[in-house]
């Protein structure tokens, strides 16, 4: 009975095998939402859609905070998703609550071809999202790098909806000269992955941190670099619109509207937006609370997150100093 118990197990082990194997073999990137997911649920977060305007939001959400707690929602960056934020969302959650969408383009969130992915146009959608996913109040809008960019252009333009501001490694103003700076007026994309070695690259523009820097074993690595190649058309459209057109200064230009209590928290060793840009902001915010951490590069939110939800938290809890 024992033997045929352990083989009708081993069975029923082998199938699922051969099932995963089939599964992934139809979509190998079923690894990495796997792992996305681990890591949401690790977080506390759960998982939802919403349909706006034509478009299909992924978010994570935690509503996990006292009654009338302010609704924080987190904006990633270029080439990023809404994975950046845990580690800050572990540090905020039981707070506030929390919500981190996909922005439309990117990560599970729909694309349509041919759209228009640039400041303006997320901006308009962030409004209409904050619209459905906090009808009664304005939120607390926090945005990094590309991110930011997209909340400061929502907070000068629709001021009800948002009632605090977090730039953070913000796109959008004329910072000084760097190479990869350089690189986007060239019309290249330093962020574009390809192989081994521009994966490589990629992590190191972004992170300055090598404890931080995430370590991306064989299979995933490949199946990761299989992705980006095929995002690499869009990943140019977007940023031809965001880094060398018209609109690429757009943010810097409107947030001169900006009133809401802000916070810029930049990182002095930042390679892709050089820390100037902190100061080029708070030109145009002078009342804005300036944090300039030291020791990590452009993904403060996974370099320093600890220190990040601190200055956050101070941000919702006490405003700004004038």
């Amino acid at each position: 009975m024992r033997h045929r118990t352990l083989r009708t197990f081993a069975i029923a082990l082998l199938a699922l095998l051969l099932l995963a194997a089939a599964l992934l073999w139809r979509n190998p990137y079923a690894i990495i939402s796997g792992d996305f997911t681990r890591q949401r649920i690790a977080a506390g977060l759960s998982a939802k859609d919403v349909e706006i305007d034509g478009h299909r939001w992924a978010y994570a959400y935690s509503d996990d905070a006292p009654p009338g707690a302010p609704t924080v929602v987190m904006l990633h960056g270029f080439t990023g998703s809404k994975e950046n934020w845990y580690a800050v969302a572990r540090q905020l959650r039981g707070k506030y609550r929390l919500v981190i969408p996909d922005l439309p383009g990117w990560g599970e969130s729909q694309r349509i071809e041919r759209d228009d992915y640039g400041f303006r146009a997320q901006s308009e959608r962030t409004a209409r999202f904050i619209d459905a996913v906090s009808p009664d109040a304005g939120v607390v809008l926090l945005g990094h790098s590309m991110g930011g960019g997209i909340a400061a252009l929502t907070a000068a333009r629709h001021p009800h909806r948002v009632a605090r501001l977090g730039l953070i490694d913000a796109a959008g103003v004329r910072f000084r000269d760097n190479r990869f700076g350089i690189d986007v007026l060239a019309g290249k994309n330093p962020f574009g992955v390809s192989d081994e070695a521009t994966l490589a690259r990629y992590l190191d523009t972004v992170f300055f941190d090598d404890e931080a820097k995430p370590v991306i074993p064989w299979p995933v690595d490949r199946i990761y670099i299989g992705r980006r190649r095929q995002d690499a058309a869009f990943e140019q459209r977007v940023l031809d619109r965001i880094g060398r057109g018209g609109e690429r200064f757009l943010p810097g230009e409107e947030a001169v509207r900006i009133e809401q209590p802000t916070l810029l928290l930049w990182c002095r060793q930042d390679a892709v937006i050089d820390a100037s840009a902190l100061d080029l902001y708070a030109l145009r915010i002078p009342h804005a609370q300036r944090v300039l951490l030291d020791g990590c590069g452009h993904m403060s939110i996974l370099e320093k997150p600890d220190a990040v939800a601190r200055a956050v938290t101070t941000l919702i809890e006490r405003g700004t100093s004038r």
